[in-house]
């Protein structure tokens, strides 16, 4: 059922109004909206007007014309085929993926006096049998279908010899395998054009970036839709993110700010949503643990504890949450990183959802980077759709690594512009940024004399000279970039690189083959026009995975002793930058140093593991400055 009339119209500000294929779609236009469809809207359902873009796509669902909506979570997607579906009379056709979201719908229906049906494997065979009879008879409005049931020749048949007026596919991303959460067996849906010809199709989803929309279009409508894209934005979530340290302390952290709270903590598998539901448990916290491998009669109580009992912290795998509708989830808290931006924004849209301040943090590492692609590496798609995800992967760590508003960078992916929001971790509390404008410099030169043809690995290769066979090929080892960045190791490059890209200097291609070019603000840095600021160490150096856990600890402050040997490292660097006549933070920057001192590396791996040590550093400073922690003992 639609959320609350009464929510806050800001938690649904409308920025676009376009057409993906055909032609552009004003969100100010005057929709030729019938009486019928207001007096619907008043008198079945209880709300005095429309939300914004509700009108316009009932309007074209209503005049026969099929409509692709995207709108944020909580801006009311199911009054847009529940009312036409009742003005048109006739039966509408509902595809909703899963079965708990499908009888929540029908209980709200009836509720409201709709005449609404579903028929699905968790119910009795004589119940379906019932349902389909008031169905076939001409007294149901609504049938609620999952795709599975509804493809069959058998179902499909039935359906063709009743007065279908209207289809809806709900979760509309789900048609798309570029979305983020592609179900199979919803591509079949694509036949529904032709065994109902000239029954207008619905697709409704609140998660959907171009490209998304784009293969549901061709996929659903064979690019012949209108299309109603409304603003992703939610000011009413304040959104954060945490370099992973030590998670459940941070979890813990944030859960007694929120005590008391309903809320989601999502965890990348089955075994850490159980631990962290008994280490929540054992402080204190009323938290229910849900995922696949759970009994079902186990994750359906949870569940129902979770909506109805008040403060119950609900700890997840993905698996808990789509058509999840309670409207006050004050927080969304991710342990671990998820797939995408896409996926990111589908879960925290989530909380909030009355317009009430509502928080969605996130906790990431390398090992979360380790692992994510780990699992795209594994994905049986085809390389195709392997490199787009690790492209979407890309855009999501970018996010992660923005040294400016999150929300703008969150937004901008979704093709919708905003300056700064006010309401993140990184406009509440600017962090302090660095002086990058050389370094990306550096990085555009490379990408200028490649031809913007080319992707992170093969820039990163160019930058630190390093002679691939695939820059041999191409003949880059001659160019005068080449090895412009040996210092530089390929993970801080990459993080220069997402950070450009989130400032707006370079463009990713998503939809090719990841090539990197460069924007007009990037021809201005290159110019001198224009700095870059960049947000040193988001993502720690990995080394091995002894390096990887450990830069993962919490800062913590440092020792007599290791400050002790700091400044030893400090003259020592001093003395060899005055010796080269060079600004001794060309030696090392501070932040090298500490990570020294708190290391204490021995040998040549220990010390590459280091923060800002390339393999020009390794080579030339490694000897001196070991034998200087060694001295120092």
């Amino acid at each position: 059922m639609a959320a609350s009339s009464s929510e806050s119209p800001s938690a649904m500000i409308p920025s676009l109004g376009a057409s993906l294929r055909d032609r552009t779609v004003s969100r100010n236009a005057a929709p030729a909206m019938t009486d019928p469809a207001r007096r619907i809207l008043s008198e079945v359902f209880g709300f005095d007007g429309f939300r914004p873009g509700q009108a316009e796509v009932i309007a074209s669902l209503m005049a026969g014309r099929s409509a692709l909506a995207v709108m944020p979570t909580g801006a009311g997607k199911s009054l847009c085929f529940q009312v036409p579906a009742l003005a048109l009379g006739g039966l509408t056709v509902v595809v909703s993926p899963l079965v708990a979201l499908m009888q929540d719908q029908v209980a709200a229906l009836r509720l409201a006096g709709v005449a609404a049906e579903t028929i699905n494997s968790s119910r009795a065979r004589d119940d379906n049998v019932a349902s389909w009879r008031r169905v076939a008879a001409g007294e149901t409005r609504l049938l609620y279908l999952a795709p599975e049931r509804l493809m069959t020749e058998r179902m499909l048949a039935a359906l063709k010899g009743l007065d279908v007026r209207l289809i809806a596919v709900d979760e509309a991303h789900c048609i798309s395998q570029w979305g983020p959460a592609f179900r199979p067996e919803y591509e079949d849906l694509a036949r529904l054009r032709e065994v109902f010809p000239g029954v207008p199709i619905a697709a409704l989803t609140a998660t959907a970036d171009g490209t998304t929309r784009n293969d549901i279009v061709d996929k659903l409508f064979a690019g012949r839709a209108e299309s109603f894209v409304l603003g992703f934005d939610r000011p009413n979530l304040q959104l954060s993110v945490e370099i992973k340290r030590n998670w459940k302390s941070q979890l813990l952290a944030f859960l007694q700010r929120h005590a008391g709270a309903s809320g989601i903590v999502y965890c990348l598998s089955r075994r850490k949503t159980e631990e962290a539901a008994a280490f929540l448990a054992e402080n204190g916290i009323k938290a229910l643990p849900y995922h696949a491998g759970m009994d079902k009669q186990a994750r359906e109580a949870n569940q129902n504890a979770f909506m109805t009992d008040d403060g119950v912290v609900m700890v997840a795998t993905i698996a808990f949450g789509m058509g999840i509708d309670k409207p006050d989830v004050r927080f969304v808290f991710h342990c671990d990183l998820p797939a995408s931006v896409e996926a990111y924004y589908q879960e925290i849209g989530r909380a909030g959802r009355d317009g009430l301040p509502a928080e969605a943090q996130m906790l990431y590492g390398l090992d979360d980077i380790r692992m994510r692609r780990l699992f795209i590496a594994q994905e049986d798609g085809g390389e195709d759709r392997r490199r787009r995800e690790h492209q979407r992967l890309d855009a999501l760590i970018g996010y992660c690594e923005s040294p400016s508003c999150r929300r703008r960078i969150l937004l901008d992916y979704f093709g919708e512009a905003m300056e700064h929001c006010g309401n993140c971790d990184l406009c509440r509390s600017p962090v302090e940024l660095s002086d990058g404008t050389a370094e990306g410099r550096t990085i555009l030169a490379v990408i200028e004399q490649t031809g913007q043809r080319f992707g992170v690995a093969h820039v990163i290769d160019v930058l630190r000279g390093t002679s691939s066979e695939k820059a041999v090929k191409a003949g880059h080892d001659r160019l005068a970039a080449f090895g412009s960045g040996a210092d530089g190791k390929k993970e801080t490059w990459r993080s220069f690189i997402r950070q450009l890209v989130a400032a707006g200097f370079l463009r990713l291609d998503i939809e090719g083959y990841g090539a990197l070019t460069i924007t007009a603000k990037g021809r201005a840095l290159l110019r001198g026009e224009e700095p870059f600021h960049y947000r040193p160490d988001r993502i720690a150096t990995p080394a091995k995975a002894k390096t990887r856990r450990e830069s993962a600890q919490p800062a913590e402050e440092m020792t007599e002793a290791q400050s002790l040997l700091l400044a030893r490292l400090k003259e020592l660097r001093l003395r060899l930058a005055k010796e080269r006549g060079v600004p001794a933070y060309v030696i090392f920057p501070d932040r090298a140093l500490i990570d020294m001192a708190r290391r204490r590396p021995a040998n040549h791996d220990e010390f590459a593991a280091v923060n800002g040590v390339g393999a020009a550093k390794l080579r030339d400073f490694a000897e001196v400055f070991l034998g200087e922690i060694a001295d120092a003992g």
